[in-house]
């Protein structure tokens, strides 16, 4: 009933949201063009539900050609976000096209935040019980990031599995709820969304 229930309310939820922040994604993809030009979004391939590889899309806030060297985490002050990047980010505005993700199944509005296939590989084999993660669907926001800053280490990553796991091991309406109201006070309070300084 649990998960029934949530697919409901967050494939509501999202359409509902892709609607009425529509022109919020479509000014910024303009500003995007404007400052470093085409192309307005950025994809990734993420670990989804039982490790399957799930492409998502953002509006791009770092410059063209950001990860020619391979993935990486952003650092404090990332000279490869643009000036439009950093209040995206900061607002969250970045992520909405994932929205699409959730209204098909492949996300969820909340669960654990879903890591390229790149760094995962690297963390599994330092983190204990890391795929544990994937015994549920992936979330734009979770218990991780409502709980602690911007992970950009595996030490910082090895705090957030533990918040992970307590949500895999707890979920429920009213823990998803705690999730959704904490996330909506970061976002108007701008924390969260970058790393901090080391």
């Amino acid at each position: 009933f649990y998960f029934i229930f949530k697919r409901i309310c967050e494939f509501i939820l999202s359409v509902n949201i892709l609607i009425i922040l529509s022109p919020v994604i479509f000014l910024f993809s303009l500003l995007v063009v404007i400052q470093d030009g085409f192309p307005i979004f950025y994809s990734q391939f993420r670990k989804g539900k039982n490790n399957k590889i799930n492409k998502i899309f953002k509006i791009r806030s770092m410059k063209k050609n950001s990860e020619l060297n391979g993935p990486q985490w952003s650092s404090y002050n990332d000279s490869r976000i643009t000036f439009v990047g950093k209040f995206m980010r900061k607002n969250r505005i970045d992520e909405l096209p994932q929205l699409v993700s959730v209204i098909f199944g492949e996300l969820s509005l909340i669960g654990p935040r879903p890591e390229r296939p790149e760094i995962d590989d690297i963390l599994k084999n330092v983190i204990g019980f890391y795929d544990s993660r994937y015994l549920v669907k992936p979330g734009i926001t979770g218990w991780a990031q409502v709980n602690y800053p911007y992970g950009a280490s595996i030490e910082d990553s090895k705090i957030k599995q533990s918040y992970d796991l307590y949500y895999v091991k707890n979920v429920s309406i009213i823990l998803d709820l705690i999730i959704l109201f904490k996330t909506i006070r970061l976002i108007l309070n701008g924390r969260g969304a970058i790393p901090l300084k080391k």
